[in-house]
Order: C-alpha cells, then structure tokens, then sequence
C-alpha cells in the first residue's frame, strides 16, 4: 500500500489531478456527472435483444460497474441517480425505453430491479476502488462478480414479482422461478463473464498507464 495512503482512501481515477477547491470542483463534479449520465444512456442504447427475455443484453452493466470503479461511491451514487431522476421524468435513456414506454412506467416494469441494482453496483464498486481493488486485476474481476450480484438478485426478484403477475407461461415453463432464471439470467451469462472480463482489466492497465506517464 502507498506510503500514507490508509485502506480506505485510495484515490480513483475520476480524482487524477484534482487540485481545485470551491466552485471549480463542484464545476468539475457536475462536468463528469453529465458526462456519466451520457455514457450511461450510450452504453444502454447499445444493445442485442435475447427472445424471450423482455430485459436486452446491452453494454449498461459494464457501464455502470465501470463507472463506480473510476468515480467512487459517492460521486457514482450521484450519476447514477441523476441517470435514474432523468429517466423517471420521462426521458429515452434506459434500453429499451421508448416515447411510449418510459419514465416510472417502464422503471416499475420487468427491468426495474435490474435499474436498483444499478444504484447498488456503482456504491459497492466505488467503496472497493476506494480500497484499491481496481489496481489488481484479480481483485477487480472478484469485484465485477460481486457487482454483478448486486445487479442480478434485485433484478430477478422484481422480475419474478412482474412474471407472477400475469406473465407466466405454464405451457413453456415449469415454474415462475424457472421462466424468471430464463428471461432474466441464462440469457446473459456469457455476455457478462466477457464484461466482466474486459472491465477487470481495463481499470488496473489504467492505472499503470497513469504509472508510466508519472515515471
């Protein structure tokens, strides 16, 4: 561990260079909140559907755990929610919203767990970035596994609760459990492993190109 750097204040990447005070760094702040809110609706346009899952395979959860790891927990909580405020006032920003299917509707329907784990994922990620984790690549791959269970286990209990409802086909599926572990999880595993792949590696290159450039 850096010499005076205790465990749980190591810097992240969205602080490199920071030496601003005031008004310039809440300027800089709200600078990379828009520029997280924008990156977050790219990554969640950016997507493949998988039938029968209502929920597309889009590149949104390793936007989001990406995003936790390089912003930290607090400045990622407040992206994330202002991702969130925005697509509940209606705005086109979540995979597959549309002018018809928005805002609290859409937010409320199959993917809304998944949108709480969301909000979930970037704070865990952030608390482990703050300790480190995103200098090793094996500590970031266990923490892109662990974000990725903050995702799924609101997501699938909310979308079990939506397919209980009335959306359960007992002539395809044993049990609602069974058609939930369908729509909502076997279609992504691999996806997700390669995410969860690429991410682990992409923040601990990072901070040894930021080494290098210091050297």
């Amino acid at each position: 561990m850096a010499q005076g750097m205790t465990q749980t204040a190591w810097p992240v990447l969205a602080e490199l260079g920071t030496r601003e005070d005031g008004p310039a760094r809440l300027a800089r702040q709200a600078m990379l909140v828009a520029l997280g809110i924008a990156g977050l609706t790219l990554a969640a346009q950016a997507q493949v559907p998988v039938p029968p899952s209502p929920v597309p395979v889009n590149l949104g959860t390793f936007a989001v755990l990406g995003l936790g790891a390089a912003y930290g927990p607090r400045l990622g909580l407040a992206t994330i929610l202002g991702y969130m405020g925005l697509g509940a006032l209606g705005a086109d920003i979540f995979a597959s919203s549309s002018a018809g299917n928005n805002g609290l509707g859409y937010m409320m329907g199959a993917s809304g767990g998944y949108l709480l784990g969301y909000v979930l994922a970037t704070v865990l990620l952030g608390a482990l970035a703050r300790r480190g984790w995103d200098r090793s690549v094996g500590r970031m791959a266990f923490a892109m596994l662990l974000g990725n269970v903050a995702i799924y286990v609101p997501g699938l209990l909310w979308l079990q609760h939506v397919v209980g409802s009335g959306a359960f086909d007992p002539a395809t599926y044993a049990s609602v459990w069974d058609q939930t572990l369908a729509w909502g999880l076997t279609p992504y595993l691999i996806g997700d492993a390669l995410k969860l792949g690429l991410a682990a590696l992409l923040l601990p290159v990072a901070w040894k190109l930021v080494g290098s450039a210091r050297a």
